[in-house]
């Protein structure tokens, strides 16, 4: 699995997020760039999870 383009993604999709909830003025469209921020952060996990591959890590699944 390629690790870069996945990780490429997830900052796109944070940078996306942090842009989207300093200039919202709108609640709903903040909370909405706060979930894409959480969706990037699982990404990653999901990725170094499967990256590193070792026994320890696969049982500390986070929840999705």
């Amino acid at each position: 699995m390629m690790l870069e383009p996945i990780l490429v993604l997830s900052a796109y999709l944070f940078s996306i997020g942090i842009y989207g909830l300093i200039s919202s003025r709108n609640m709903v469209r903040a909370l909405m760039c706060l979930e894409l921020i959480l969706n990037a952060v699982n990404i990653n996990f999901v990725t170094f999870s499967d990256f590193f591959d070792s026994r320890l890590i696969k049982l500390r699944h986070f929840p999705i």
